[in-house]
């Protein structure tokens, strides 16, 4: 089936990132980015647009659904691609993400590089609460997250920002 052989190539993705030296992806025509940023689609008009203008103006490079594919792109090879290119997911966790298929192949892709030895997920919650989280995910649940319902969106930026300035050094 489909997601057998999506599982399995994130399988093969996170043991060939986990050999590789770090700055995967990197090269001259096309330079890793810093965060890809999974969501749902519903989500983008109150928060992950902005959020990824934001981050952009900060000068944090993202792989950001709007930014990133064109028309005739397929849609699994740059996700696909974006994931192993990127240092670190920011996860906007939210109703409408516990419900949509894409959005969670995007997470089971960065729980296979984490898996593989990476830190890489950054979860933000986002109009929900950590029972609708541990619902959903018990392990996601555990780490520590940014809520929209406690900080500004600036707030967040700022908190993004210094965790990438923080893995550079």
């Amino acid at each position: 089936s489909l997601d057998r052989r999506l599982r399995e190539q994130s399988r093969v993705m996170a043991a060939e990132l986990a050999v590789a030296p770090e700055g995967i992806g990197e090269s001259p025509t096309q330079p890793a980015c810093d965060a890809f940023i999974s969501h749902a689609s519903e989500d983008k008009d109150d928060f992950v647009r902005d959020l990824a203008k934001r981050l952009t103006d900060a000068g944090v490079t993202v792989w950001y659904d709007e930014q990133s594919l064109g028309v005739g792109d397929s849609l699994r090879r740059k996700i696909d691609e974006g994931l192993a290119r990127s240092r670190f997911g920011i996860v906007i966790l939210s109703t409408h993400f516990f419900k949509k298929e894409w959005p969670q192949r995007e997470l089971d892709g960065l729980v296979a590089l984490e898996t593989a030895g990476r830190s890489r997920i950054l979860p933000i919650w986002h109009k929900v609460s950590k029972d609708e989280v541990a619902a959903f995910s018990p392990t996601l649940a555990d780490k520590v997250a940014l809520n929209t319902a406690v900080l500004t969106i600036d707030e967040i930026v700022e908190k993004l920002v210094d965790y990438r300035d923080a893995k550079r050094r």
